[in-house]
């Protein structure tokens, strides 16, 4: 029978009614592999994933295929955005034995949990050279039953790829200082798109981390090269179809090379991200400036709006509505002169909606290459679109609250909101705080997830502790609130003896150990469309290092410089693979910078810099108490200034 109707994943949740009979991962379900004596069907995917739909309804609504399905294997559904571990060995199986990866994944795997065949997408019947689904089952079974020795080998060869390259990054091959920081600056300046913004061709994915690391290069070193990236690539983003030009909030990733077709599944992650990058671009003497504010704006007011649920954040919203990608937010030019009348013309031009369309079967992405010359016309135009959009069958959302993802939108939230003095921002970052803290902790262990407000029984990651301890750390400091630092540290120290290797100081798996059924620990120190667990994990203990207390802050500090020591190689060959590293070894090599103030006025002054990566306190926030009224005093590591009385003094110490 089918057993996911309980499960606290939105995505397997849509599986229930599957004739397949789907199980969780679970001892259970590998012993009974063992029993039948048959192979494991591993199938990994999650909610807002559109050709997960599309498998799904040509083939595990299927009834003759889910019959075959059930005959011959043991089907177990996996959540990748639940479980990143289960996730990252199969999908690193899969790269070794096809040379790409992708969702839907589909493993076939020994009742051991070794695979021995991967793919991703399969159709029902062949198709354009691919194998059909049916057929592949009909020669894996053949291969089990007749050639077991072909698959005991298989599977325990790449079972022993997998270990060796989860063996993490060597310490020390390359110096971490300034050369190597401007070294990789410059190779992702190199890179950049010039034509289009951002970084390679279609798909092109929001580069967040890569901003966020080419800001603080800027504010090091004043390379005006690296503020050309981050505000072409940042306009030409908030400009395109990527970004939802009537709701706030960028979609996934866009599929043309210039920004303008968008995957239209909106991820919590590259929200919560990309709020930091324009909160902080907003900060910036910068031509983009004013539009960075907008966007930072507009998107915490998606986040508030459509993502925020009983319990935080949620994780997407689908790119499918009805069934189909985008319909909720495309438009014909028939609808524009329908619903905007006499200001058709004008709306029409600004937004790129045009006779032919530009999307698909005479639809348009909204655009917005210029700014409107009416802004009172532009938002009445804007609020009879959003009012006709709401009344349109809306995408489906995956109401699960992931702990790394939200921890990420605590600290964007404090972020903006402290620079561009939003407190209700920092409150709404408090409101996800306390969500988290008291649902998602269970007898002094952190969980992964939780849906409806009701934990789920994952384990926290590595990314889920050190996101979160960041975002902590950030209320401390714009709040004054011990709690939030109390809470930080425990969590801290919980995660250095969880997710440490004792062999290797700085080196960090993404799993506790025990987790069920792993065949490997995993341990990938390469940032994707979220920073890997290692990065977070080094930009936790630095913002630690400003803030607890002196027995335990240089600790903190010497695990930081030993974990950036190892992702120095990433950062010297790799740059677009170490966005968040470079981003974290940015702030380690200004100061790490922690400015405390006794007035209002400097604080605020402090704050509204926005510097990334520099951490802005009222004196006797967990410091020293001592500092007189009415000065400011900036920290630069290990060294502090004299306390000064300005703004422009401020800012000469910067």
């Amino acid at each position: 029978m089918n057993r996911l109707t309980n499960s606290t994943s939105p995505y397997l949740r849509q599986h229930a009614d599957n004739p397949v009979h789907w199980r969780e991962w679970s001892n259970d379900a590998f012993a009974e592999a063992v029993a039948r004596d048959v192979p494991v069907l591993l199938s990994v995917g999650y909610a807002a994933c559109h050709w997960c739909h599309v498998m799904a309804h040509e083939c595990f609504e299927n009834e003759q295929i889910a019959a075959q399905m059930n005959a011959e294997f043991v089907c177990i559904k996996v959540d990748r955005e639940e479980r990143p571990d289960i996730d990252a060995i199969y999908m690193n199986a899969t790269v070794a034995m096809t040379g790409q990866g992708g969702w839907p994944m589909t493993c076939f795997l020994t009742p051991a949990g070794e695979p021995f065949y991967c793919g991703t997408y399969f159709p029902p019947s062949p198709r354009n050279g691919q194998p059909g689904f049916t057929e592949l089952m009909s020669a894996i079974t053949d291969t089990w039953i007749n050639r077991r020795d072909e698959v005991t080998r298989v599977g325990k060869e790449l079972t022993g790829h997998l270990s060796a390259a989860s063996g993490g990054l060597p310490d020390a091959q390359f110096v971490l200082d300034d050369a190597l920081a401007i070294h990789a600056s410059n190779e992702l300046v190199a890179q950049e798109d010039r034509a289009h913004g951002g970084f390679g061709g279609a798909p092109k994915f929001p580069p967040s981390a890569q901003l966020e690391a080419l800001l603080r290069h800027y504010e090091r070193t004043g390379d005006r090269e690296a503020l050309g990236v981050v505000e072409r690539t940042a306009q030409a983003m908030a400009r395109g179809g990527i970004y939802d030009q009537l709701g706030g909030g960028f979609s996934r990733y866009a599929v043309d090379i210039a920004w303008a077709i968008p995957h239209f599944e909106k991820m919590l992650y590259d929200n919560a991200q990309l709020l930091r990058v324009y909160a902080h671009l907003a900060c910036v003497a910068s031509d983009a400036s004013a539009m960075a504010a907008r966007v930072t704006a507009e998107t915490v007011d998606f986040l508030a709006t459509d993502l925020r649920v009983e319990g935080g954040f949620a994780s997407s919203l689908d790119a499918d509505t009805d069934g189909v990608e985008g319909a909720t937010y495309v438009w014909t030019r028939r609808e524009f002169d329908e619903l905007l009348g006499s200001d058709s013309d004008w709306a029409a031009e600004l937004f790129t909606v045009t006779e032919t369309g530009t999307f698909e079967h005479g639809t348009s992405t909204l655009q917005l290459p210029v700014d409107p010359d009416n802004v009172q016309r532009f938002a009445a135009v804007v609020d009879r679109l959003r009012a006709a959009r709401e009344k349109r069958p809306q995408p489906g959302r995956d109401g699960k609250v992931v702990t790394a993802w939200n921890g990420m939108t605590i600290t964007g939230l404090v972020e903006a909101g402290t620079a561009l003095n939003r407190p209700e921002w920092v409150d709404l970052a408090a409101w996800c705080a306390d969500e988290l803290l008291s649902r998602h902790i269970v007898e002094g262990e952190l969980r992964r997830t939780s849906l409806d407000g009701v934990v789920g029984t994952t384990p926290g990651m590595l990314d889920d502790h050190a996101a979160l301890v960041t975002g902590l750390l950030g209320l401390f400091a714009a709040t004054a609130q011990e709690r939030w630092l109390d809470a930080a540290i425990a969590l801290l120290d919980k995660a250095i003896g969880l997710f440490g290797d004792p062999d290797a100081q700085g080196s960090w798996f993404d799993a506790p150990a025990g987790a069920t059924g792993l065949i490997t620990r995993p341990r990938d120190p390469a940032d994707g469309a979220t920073p890997s667990g290692g990065s977070l994990m080094a930009e936790a203990l630095l913002t630690a290092s400003m803030l607890a207390a002196p027995e335990k802050a240089g600790s903190y500090l010497e695990l930081a410089d030993a974990t950036l020591r190892r992702a120095a190689v990433l950062m010297a060959k790799a740059p677009r693979a170490a966005g968040h590293w470079l981003t974290v070894a940015q702030a380690r090599l200004s100061g790490p910078i922690h400015v405390t103030a006794t007035s209002g006025e400097l604080l605020s002054a402090a704050r509204s810099l926005g510097r990334g990566g520099m951490l802005v306190t009222a004196a006797g926030a967990g410091i020293s108490a001592d500092q007189p009224d009415g000065t400011v005093m900036v920290c630069k590591g290990t060294t502090c200034s004299l306390p000064v009385k300005s703004i422009d003094e401020l800012v000469a110490l910067l």
